[in-house]
Order: C-alpha cells, then structure tokens, then sequence
C-alpha cells in the first residue's frame, strides 16, 4: 500500500504522439490499414497451412505457429494505439496495465524462440540434409513449437510476481503508447532494482542468446551454401532460408534499435517511433515475404481440401 500522503494509483493515462496530434487523421488510417493487412495476411497463412495436406512440414508448422503469435501481439497493442491516436491519448487501469505487459512480452518471447527454432531448422536442412527427416519429424517439431511457447510462459509469468509486487503512487501518466517494462518501471514508486536485473536475464535468455544462436546458425549455412558447386544449387538452397533471415534481419534490428542503442535528448519520443516500428514492422512483413517467396503457399491455395485431413505427420523434407 502507499504511504498516507500519497495517493495509489488506479489507472494510467497514456500521452500518445502529442506532437503528432495534427496528423492523427493520417497516421490513425496508416496504423488501421496496417492492422488490417496483418490480420488478412497471417490469417491466410494460419488458415492455408492448417487446410493444406502438401504444407504438413515443419517449416509451416512453425511459420504457422509465428502467424498466430503474430495475430495476437498486434492484437493486444494495436487497438489501443488507434484509441489513442484518434483521442490524442488514452487511459487504462493499472491492472489492465500490468496485463498487457504480460501478454505483450510472452507473444514477444514466443516470436523470438519460433524465429530461432526455424533458424535451426533451416540449419538440419541445408547442413545436414541427410539426417534431416529424421531429426526435425512430426514429433520432434511439434515438440519444438511446443516448448517455445511453454518456456516463454514460464519466463513471464515469473516476471509478473515481481511486477505484482511493485507500488504505483501519485504518478500515473505514461509517455508511450502501451504499457512496456520502461514505463512501467518509470511509474513505479517501490524499490525496482531486483525486477531490473531479473528483466535483463530475461532479456539475455529470449533475446541476446536466441540472436547468436541465429547469427552462428546462418553462418554455418552461408558456409555450406558456398561449398555448394553449382551457382543453381547455390540459389536454390538459398531461396530456403532467404525469408526467414530477412524477417530475422528486421526483428532483431528492432529490438536491437530499441533497447541497445543509447538514449538521447529525444529518446522519448525515438524509442514511441521505434516501439512502433517493433510492433507493426515484422508482424506486418511477415505474410508478405513469406508468401511472395513460398510458391508453395501460393499453389496449395487452389489445392486446399476442406475435407478432415488425417494424422499422417508431415510429408518428406523440405526440397532445397
């Protein structure tokens, strides 16, 4: 509870884009275009995979998997930040608050370990090809699927019994858009020094080792692809791995632009732009890319069989 001369806070008034307040007719349209496009495109790509007998392959498996943790992070923020642009602000309460935080960093989490997973599945199929079948099965990648979305649960939930603990006292105005771990800490009137220090071993876990775990499986790959003899070969196997290094790319250079780079003067208004570009960018891109690359996706949609498809697992391997 708060001392007596401080008053507990109920709810948080979000500031929004103050000095974009003359321009919220366009940006409230760009943002709901935006939204729309990305709950069209990975829709179509949850609904594509789970219908298509040819697409039962883990790369799709776990493609499908990022479309639906996709869907639900812009889902959780990009309603509100219509609300607030349109209404140069908004208000949520401090539970509310607390809560899109959580679902917020667990579908971030669960983004993070999918990308990396499919990093590693695109490392057993351009560098051990002949084992490939047997190491990324039905069982194996469903599993892998599985586990991202466990640990990342895991992960928050034991974060939020330290955010449950924190007091919020007098403040209650959050200069952003939704409720994020600096804002929140920012508001905070209790003793947060355990709750950082544990966010930064989160931090390390999902994002820091994921990203070497990426960067060294695409560099094994990029060195197998030069040994490959043939310049088809070459791009053939590389038109395997290109979207995924490309969403890979985006999403870490975010996350990267973020929360490494060092603040400056504006860095209130630089990390509202980049959390921006974080929440809309990849979730945006995503389908695009995945769909103008995959001429898979494209051909099984004529393809589709509304039938009840059998639990056969998945089809072969991937063709590189």
């Amino acid at each position: 509870m708060c001392e007596e001369n401080q008053t507990e806070v109920t709810e948080v008034l979000f500031l929004g884009f103050q000095s974009l307040k003359h321009f919220k007719i366009p940006l409230f349209i760009l943002c709901l275009a935006i939204y729309i496009v990305i709950l069209i495109g990975n829709h179509f790509i949850i609904i594509i995979v789970s219908l298509s007998h040819q697409l039962r392959r883990p790369m799709y498996l776990f493609l499908k998997n990022l479309a639906l943790a996709d869907v639900l992070f812009t889902s959780n923020v990009l309603p509100q930040l219509l609300y607030v642009i349109l209404e140069e602000g908004g208000h949520i309460s401090i539970t509310g608050c607390k809560l899109q935080y959580y679902f917020h960093s667990f579908l971030a989490f669960a983004q993070s370990l999918l990308l990396t997973v499919m990093s590693f599945d695109r490392y057993l199929a351009i560098c051990n090809p002949l084992h490939y079948a047997f190491l990324m099965n039905a069982k194996h990648s469903l599993h892998l699927a599985n586990l991202s979305w466990i640990f990342s649960f895991i992960l928050i939930s034991s974060e939020m019994i330290l955010i449950y603990q924190v007091k919020f006292c007098n403040m209650n105005i959050i200069d952003h858009f939704y409720c994020d771990i600096g804002p929140i800490l920012q508001l905070s009137s209790s003793d947060t020094f355990i709750l950082i220090w544990y966010d930064f071993v989160i931090a390390l876990l999902v994002i820091f080792f994921p990203c070497l775990f990426v960067i060294a499986s695409y560099v094994c790959i990029i060195m197998a692809i030069l040994k490959i003899n043939t310049t088809a070969g070459r791009q053939k196997a590389f038109s395997t791995c290109s979207s995924h290094l490309t969403i890979v790319c985006i999403y870490y250079g975010t996350l990267v632009a973020i929360y490494m780079v060092p603040s400056t003067e504006n860095s209130v208004n630089e990390n509202k732009f980049k959390s921006l570009l974080y929440t809309v960018l990849t979730p945006f891109l995503n389908p695009i890319i995945y769909s103008l690359r995959s001429k898979e996706l494209l051909r099984n949609i004529s393809d589709i069989k509304l039938e009840k498809c059998e639990p056969n697992g998945y089809e072969g391997q991937y063709n590189l």
